[in-house]
């Protein structure tokens, strides 16, 4: 093997590497929506020892209620972001384990949709 091919299979595979992100990679924080107070939420989930995951829809307000503490999410994510870590965007130490929400996109802005016809 030359140093020009040499060369050209190490080009190869840094560009590989480069440009192949695990799935599981998690999603930049700014694409994650924002928080909100839970007068605007729309919908309470109460989260204990039991709960498994999270299921919302794109553009939700969602009041969480774990051991009588409180936080609320407005899940206008990214449209790449399809589950996350509640722990990402819930207050530090307060879920104290992982818990994955799953975001469905939102029925408005997905292919297909009528705007006639109200979500929920």
């Amino acid at each position: 093997m030359n140093i020009l091919s040499l060369a050209a299979t190490a080009a190869t595979l840094a560009t590989l590497t480069a440009c192949s992100t695990p799935a599981s990679a998690a999603p930049r924080a700014d694409l994650l929506g924002m928080a909100a107070p839970p007068s605007a939420a729309t919908q309470t989930v109460a989260i204990t020892p039991a709960t498994r995951w999270v299921n919302v829809t794109s553009g939700d307000t969602v009041r969480f209620v774990v051991d009588g503490r409180e936080f609320a999410w407005n899940f206008s994510v990214g449209p790449t972001v399809a589950v996350f870590d509640l722990n990402r965007v819930a207050p530090p130490g307060l879920l104290g384990r992982a818990l994955p929400v799953y975001v469905d996109p939102d029925p408005y802005y997905s292919i297909g949709a009528d705007w006639r016809i109200p979500a929920h």
